[in-house]
């Protein structure tokens, strides 16, 4: 089998595929509009898990952690 049937069975199956998932967005239409809305109400309330203040100190901890790693780094040299 050469690279141009794999290709060619791999477009044919996509699209059997596309037209499935197609036909099941639309058994579905009422119920994804509501899950929809509920998911993006719960994916904004986890949003910005961290303060001002903690993102401060995490930057400060992070630069002090890769100034560690580079004064390894120039000591092995």
């Amino acid at each position: 089998m050469n690279i141009a049937e794999i290709v060619s069975d791999l477009k044919t199956e996509k699209n059997r595929l596309d037209k499935a998932i197609a036909a099941l967005e639309g058994l579905s239409s009422n119920r994804s509009a509501s899950t929809t809305r509920h998911r993006a109400v719960a994916r904004t309330q986890k949003r910005g898990g961290l303060t001002a203040a903690g993102r401060r100190r995490l930057s400060e901890l992070m630069k002090k952690r890769w100034a560690e790693r580079r004064k390894k780094a120039s000591a092995k040299k």
